[in-house]
């Protein structure tokens, strides 16, 4: 019997394609479940130290953020 993919949740979809790492339908459903579901917005590499550092802070600013919302 083959797994139902689309009544699977992403927890669920996510633990059964660790589970069965050869099932290459399952681990497509997986990547076209969470790309459809991804932020189109893009950002450019940074290109020098206080670049790397601003974006190190914003993403500490944003964990925290999601750590107390």
């Amino acid at each position: 019997m083959n797994p139902d993919f689309d009544t699977m949740t992403k927890g669920e979809l996510r633990a059964y394609v660790i589970a069965h790492p050869d099932d290459r339908s399952a681990f497509r459903m997986f990547v076209d479940r969470f790309t459809a579901e991804a932020s189109p917005e893009t950002f450019n590499i940074p290109n020098s130290n206080t670049e790397v550092k601003e974006v190190e802070i914003l993403i500490q600013q944003k964990l925290a953020q999601l750590k107390t919302g």
